[in-house]
């Protein structure tokens, strides 16, 4: 049985929900609501300590709200903060970061200042959509729904997160996948990922399905789309359907050649201003043992070595390897995960620990408190595993900076830079 609530929001919780108390104390989560604002909501789950509610009547206001540019934005749960405006974005971000770092890591922080990013629509280089195809024949393409998520919002080029040549090229592959996107690999279920360079080509990764499609039919049909790929389990590297092997990306000064699911940040300008941040925090590095861990294709490393440093990169992708090998031959790389390969690669001057959102393994932690680095710097793109392993770092350093970055505007995700320096024993 439903019910309704009335509450005043009291911030903003780390998924994007506006966050209140009921009668009995019990946190309650309502999307779609900012800080100060006085709301009616509908309960539509319940546990002993918290609720989540959907959003019914705003009663009053916060200064903070306005009007989503976005006409998907009612319904689509692709993002979550975009009925805020800037600013007030920015600051949930810090109140999120700084909350995660207290409660969940045990320190005493002040709320983050967060770098705005330079551009806060059409933003995302590479976005993925999830299709379906219906019983009817027909097939619907976007993002998941915020209230139901088990459903699929169908999403056009008109959605305000793609960069132009992003959101022009999805247009165009909606129109030529044919009917019930037979161009595409079979399957109820596909996830589209669209990729677009600073040059303006595009390629798409699908993952799941079983057949191959008419690839070759749709890449003559979308003029930027330069390559298709397929990869039909999680397990099992991508396989080139149709177009180029790579396309080249030029990124803040870097040649990548980008082929399959190898990883960029979403967000080419803001992650810009974090890369020259993180250069900036290591300082000279002449003849100093770095060592990157979770590299990538090398970016940092690509920095360091040229600065003079001797760098060790780690990484799983094996694909990714060989593309950080191909652009730096001054460091060395080892395909492996971090947590095998660290111990092995320690002591060293500089740490660069730039994890996905599940965090640092224990074991690599561990190797870091026994050893002891002189420094670490820890990028994050989660509050919550990042307090986690802070606080499983801090018997052996201490914190001496934080900054966050919004690569995701209008979501709550955002970025977070960690500086840590061994302490005194």
């Amino acid at each position: 049985m439903t019910r309704d609530v009335e509450l005043r929001i009291d911030g903003i919780a780390a998924g994007g929900a506006g966050v209140g108390r009921d009668e009995g104390g019990r946190a309650v989560f309502v999307h779609r609501t900012a800080t100060g604002e006085l709301v009616t909501a509908r309960v539509v789950a319940e546990k002993k300590r918290w609720a989540r509610a959907s959003l019914q009547h705003v009663l009053e206001p916060s200064p903070e709200r306005r009007e989503a540019p976005c006409r998907f934005y009612a319904r689509c749960g692709g993002c979550t903060l975009e009925h805020l405006s800037y600013e007030a974005q920015l600051s949930a971000k810090a109140g999120i970061v700084a909350a995660a770092l207290t409660r969940i890591g045990g320190l005493t922080v002040t709320e983050p200042d967060v770098v705005a990013s330079p551009r806060q629509l059409r933003y995302r280089n590479r976005v993925s959509f999830t299709l379906v195809r219906l019983r009817d024949g027909s097939v619907r393409a976007g993002f998941h729904e915020l209230q139901r998520p088990d459903r699929v919002i169908d999403i056009d080029e008109a959605c305000l997160m793609p960069e132009e040549t992003v959101a022009h090229a999805w247009g165009g592959i909606r129109r030529a996948w044919g009917r019930g996107a037979a161009r595409l690999p079979s399957g109820d279920r596909l996830r589209l990922t669209l990729r677009g360079t600073a040059g303006g080509r595009t390629s798409l990764l699908v993952q799941g399905g079983y057949s191959e499609g008419r690839p070759g039919e749709l890449i003559e049909r979308v003029e930027s789309l330069d390559a298709i790929w397929h990869q039909p389990r999680a397990d099992e590297p991508p396989i080139l359907l149709a177009g180029m092997p790579e396309v080249t990306e030029s990124w803040h000064g870097e040649d990548v050649q980008l082929g399959g699911a190898l990883f960029l940040q979403v967000n080419r300008e803001a992650a810009a201003l974090l890369e020259d941040h993180v250069v900036e925090l290591a300082g000279d590095v002449e003849d100093q043992i770095v060592v990157d861990a979770y590299c990538g294709v090398g970016l940092h490393a690509r920095r360091f070595a040229r600065a003079g440093a001797r760098v060790y990169g780690i990484e799983l992708d094996p694909h990714a390897v060989s593309e950080a090998r191909r652009a730096v031959h001054s460091a060395s790389f080892t395909a492996a995960r971090v947590e095998d390969a660290l111990p092995d690669m320690l002591p060293a001057s500089l740490v660069i620990l730039n994890p996905p959102r599940a965090g640092v393994d224990e074991r690599a932690l561990a190797a870091l408190v026994e050893t002891r680095p002189s420094r670490i710097i820890y990028i994050s793109c989660d509050p919550a595993t990042l307090a986690r392993d802070l606080q499983r770092l801090t018997p052996a350093f201490d914190v001496r900076s934080v900054r966050c970055f919004d690569l995701f505007p209008q979501t709550a995700h955002v970025e977070t830079v960690v500086e840590m320096t061994c302490s005194t024993m």
